[in-house]
């Protein structure tokens, strides 16, 4: 159910596997890939002839990752090209992080599921563009812009990171567009201290209200709750937060009210899929 302007990400096994698929690798880039691959970072510049535009959304750049997962790399390896692949997951919801996530979505769809375990990460990987002058970060994930800075200097943030992507803007990677990451739910999120969020909450109670909180808050809340990491702690909560997105659809939430991270770090990416999954729905408390 993927829209066709949407573009997926090129993965490759080796090194040498990029320089076919970009019309070149300027020096900066390949001081981002000594430094963060294999790993959690897509990588967008100008594409070559070989990128047809079905991968590429008819757009002139193509991303690509290098992913550290050796399962991942042999499924590249065994294909013997590059693929270009989104995530295992219906479009829209929230992203698998472990083979049983994947089976609940696409079980009958797909022939066979590998199981390399969980993700380690959580969220997706980050996609910094370097297609332009100064190198902007349009999807954050485990490498955070504070790391893409030291290595590149000034590092943008685009603006659809933390708003909605304006009226007719082209979406130049997964992620910018659509609502995404999202239960079946309607996810409100919810800025405030703890007292003000639990305030919040238990004056919301009814039927189908579910909390979205941090671990050690379900005990002052009047509702049920799905944990999804420690407050103080950004990368548990990357790590579990689709787990617990899917878990309350699993507990048949109808509204869920989810305790805001701090979009700086790693919690920039949770906020960022949060905020997506909430449609950009947002109660801020005093």
């Amino acid at each position: 159910g993927r829209p066709m302007d949407n573009p997926l990400i090129v993965h490759i096994s080796h090194l040498e596997q990029w320089a076919p698929l970009v019309s070149e690798i300027p020096p900066r880039a390949m001081e981002l890939a000594k430094h963060f691959w294999p790993g959690p970072l897509t990588i967008i510049l100008p594409k070559s002839t070989l990128i047809p535009d079905e991968v590429s959304a008819g757009q002139a750049t193509v991303a690509v990752r290098f992913p550290s997962h050796p399962v991942a790399r042999a499924v590249i390896d065994a294909a013997g090209v590059p693929l270009a692949a989104p995530s295992a997951n219906l479009s829209g919801s929230p992203s698998p992080t472990e083979a049983q996530h994947v089976l609940a979505d696409l079980d009958g769809r797909i022939d066979a599921v590998l199981d390399g375990g969980a993700c380690d990460v959580g969220v997706e990987s980050t996609v910094i563009t370097l297609a332009q002058e100064v190198p902007r970060l349009l999807r954050p994930g485990g490498i955070t812009p504070e790391q893409l800075s030291q290595v590149l200097g000034h590092v943008e943030v685009d603006p659809a990171v933390l708003n909605p992507l304006a009226a007719g803007e082209k979406v130049l990677s997964p992620g910018m567009k659509y609502k995404h990451y999202s239960p079946r739910a309607n996810v409100v999120l919810v800025k405030g201290n703890l007292s003000a969020y639990i305030d919040y909450v238990n004056s919301h109670a009814n039927e189908g209200v579910f909390a979205l909180c941090y671990n050690g808050e379900k005990r002052s809340l009047q509702v049920p709750a799905v944990a999804y990491g420690e407050q103080e702690d950004a990368c548990s909560q990357a790590r579990h937060l689709f787990d617990a997105l899917r878990k309350l659809d699993e507990l048949g939430a109808e509204v869920v009210y989810a305790h805001s991270p701090q979009p700086s770090g790693v919690g920039l990416a949770v906020y960022n899929r949060l905020i997506r999954a909430a449609g950009f729905e947002v109660v801020e408390l005093g």
